[in-house]
Protein backbone atom coordinates (compact mmCIF):
# COMPACT_ATOMS: atom_id res chain seq x y z
CA UNK A 1 0.00 0.00 0.00
CA UNK A 2 1.03 3.70 -0.96
CA UNK A 3 0.59 6.48 1.05
CA UNK A 4 -1.27 8.02 -2.53
CA UNK A 5 -3.76 5.11 -2.05
CA UNK A 6 -5.14 6.39 1.02
CA UNK A 7 -8.19 8.55 1.41
CA UNK A 8 -8.32 10.99 4.20
CA UNK A 9 -12.15 12.10 5.72
CA UNK A 10 -12.79 15.01 7.95
CA UNK A 11 -15.32 12.97 9.86
CA UNK A 12 -16.16 10.19 12.37
CA UNK A 13 -16.13 6.95 10.62
CA UNK A 14 -19.23 4.76 11.69
CA UNK A 15 -19.19 3.21 14.99
CA UNK A 16 -18.51 0.03 14.28
CA UNK A 17 -15.30 0.52 11.98
CA UNK A 18 -14.44 2.55 14.62
CA UNK A 19 -14.46 0.39 17.38
CA UNK A 20 -12.52 -2.37 15.43
CA UNK A 21 -9.90 -0.02 15.09
CA UNK A 22 -9.78 0.82 18.53
CA UNK A 23 -10.04 -2.28 19.59
CA UNK A 24 -6.38 -3.13 18.01
CA UNK A 25 -4.62 -0.67 20.20
CA UNK A 26 -5.68 -2.63 23.70
CA UNK A 27 -6.77 0.91 25.23
CA UNK A 28 -10.40 -0.46 25.99
CA UNK A 29 -9.40 -3.26 27.78
CA UNK A 30 -9.26 -0.31 30.79
CA UNK A 31 -12.37 2.02 29.41
CA UNK A 32 -14.62 -1.50 28.66
CA UNK A 33 -16.40 1.50 26.67
CA UNK A 34 -18.80 0.50 23.96
CA UNK A 35 -18.31 1.46 20.20
CA UNK A 36 -21.28 3.50 20.64
CA UNK A 37 -19.39 5.55 23.43
CA UNK A 38 -16.34 5.39 21.42
CA UNK A 39 -18.44 6.83 18.55
CA UNK A 40 -19.81 9.33 20.79
CA UNK A 41 -16.24 10.35 22.24
CA UNK A 42 -14.92 11.11 19.00
CA UNK A 43 -18.24 12.53 16.97
CA UNK A 44 -18.02 15.32 20.37
CA UNK A 45 -14.07 16.27 19.14
CA UNK A 46 -12.93 19.66 17.97
CA UNK A 47 -11.59 18.06 15.24
CA UNK A 48 -11.53 14.48 13.49
CA UNK A 49 -9.69 12.75 10.95
CA UNK A 50 -10.26 9.15 9.41
CA UNK A 51 -7.92 7.37 6.72
CA UNK A 52 -9.81 4.51 4.24
CA UNK A 53 -7.91 2.11 2.34
CA UNK A 54 -10.44 1.12 -0.66
CA UNK A 55 -13.33 1.41 1.81
CA UNK A 56 -11.59 0.33 5.24
CA UNK A 57 -10.75 2.38 7.94
CA UNK A 58 -7.02 1.65 8.38
CA UNK A 59 -6.26 5.02 11.26
CA UNK A 60 -7.68 7.88 12.94
CA UNK A 61 -6.82 10.50 15.06
CA UNK A 62 -8.87 13.82 16.74
CA UNK A 63 -8.26 16.86 18.41
CA UNK A 64 -9.63 17.88 21.37
CA UNK A 65 -9.80 21.81 21.71
CA UNK A 66 -10.96 25.30 23.49
CA UNK A 67 -10.45 26.41 19.36
CA UNK A 68 -7.74 29.49 20.31
CA UNK A 69 -5.11 28.48 22.87
CA UNK A 70 -4.97 24.64 23.34
CA UNK A 71 -5.11 21.16 21.66
CA UNK A 72 -4.70 17.71 22.48
CA UNK A 73 -4.50 15.41 19.85
CA UNK A 74 -5.87 12.01 21.08
CA UNK A 75 -6.18 8.59 19.98
CA UNK A 76 -4.05 8.38 16.83
CA UNK A 77 -4.46 4.75 15.84
CA UNK A 78 -3.23 3.05 12.61
CA UNK A 79 -4.17 -0.52 12.51
CA UNK A 80 -1.41 -2.78 12.95
CA UNK A 81 -1.10 -4.32 9.82
CA UNK A 82 -0.91 -1.24 7.94
CA UNK A 83 1.77 0.45 10.16
CA UNK A 84 5.45 1.71 8.83
CA UNK A 85 3.44 2.66 5.57
CA UNK A 86 3.56 6.45 6.29
CA UNK A 87 -0.13 6.55 6.95
CA UNK A 88 0.53 7.64 10.58
CA UNK A 89 2.30 10.44 10.18
CA UNK A 90 0.78 11.83 7.34
CA UNK A 91 -2.50 11.49 9.75
CA UNK A 92 -0.34 13.51 12.58
CA UNK A 93 0.97 15.82 9.85
CA UNK A 94 -2.73 17.00 8.57
CA UNK A 95 -3.38 17.12 12.56
CA UNK A 96 -0.76 19.64 13.39
CA UNK A 97 -1.30 21.74 10.05
CA UNK A 98 -5.28 22.08 11.06
CA UNK A 99 -3.93 23.17 14.60
CA UNK A 100 -1.10 25.36 13.00
CA UNK A 101 -4.22 26.64 10.55
CA UNK A 102 -6.48 27.58 13.78
CA UNK A 103 -4.02 29.91 15.39
CA UNK A 104 -3.25 27.11 18.22
CA UNK A 105 -0.52 28.02 20.41
CA UNK A 106 0.04 24.71 22.58
CA UNK A 107 -0.55 21.07 21.30
CA UNK A 108 -0.08 18.43 23.46
CA UNK A 109 -0.77 15.08 23.30
CA UNK A 110 0.10 11.43 25.43
CA UNK A 111 2.52 9.28 23.37
CA UNK A 112 1.46 5.36 24.23
CA UNK A 113 4.26 3.39 25.89
CA UNK A 114 7.40 3.21 23.61
CA UNK A 115 6.06 5.17 20.76
CA UNK A 116 7.53 8.61 21.93
CA UNK A 117 10.33 8.93 19.30
CA UNK A 118 7.69 8.48 16.86
CA UNK A 119 6.71 12.18 18.01
CA UNK A 120 9.62 13.63 18.29
CA UNK A 121 10.34 13.48 14.59
CA UNK A 122 7.08 15.73 14.65
CA UNK A 123 9.42 18.58 17.26
CA UNK A 124 6.82 17.48 20.18
CA UNK A 125 9.33 17.21 23.02
CA UNK A 126 9.12 15.50 26.84
CA UNK A 127 7.69 17.52 29.76
CA UNK A 128 10.15 18.20 32.15
CA UNK A 129 10.51 15.52 35.24
CA UNK A 130 10.12 18.96 37.72
CA UNK A 131 6.68 19.56 35.49
CA UNK A 132 5.19 16.34 35.05
CA UNK A 133 1.45 16.15 33.32
CA UNK A 134 -1.00 14.44 35.43
CA UNK A 135 -4.00 12.47 35.11
CA UNK A 136 -7.26 11.21 37.16
CA UNK A 137 -9.10 8.29 36.09
CA UNK A 138 -12.68 7.51 36.42
CA UNK A 139 -15.11 4.49 36.21
CA UNK A 140 -18.64 4.58 36.75
CA UNK A 141 -20.08 3.02 39.70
Amino acid sequence: MSKSAIAYHEQPPPAIDYGRLFETTGWNKSYQASAQELHQAISDSWYVLSAYENGRLVGFGRIISDGVLYALICDLVVNPTCQGQGIGSSLLDKLIAHCRSKGIRVIWLFAAKGKSSFYKKFGFQERPLDAPGMQMTSTAD
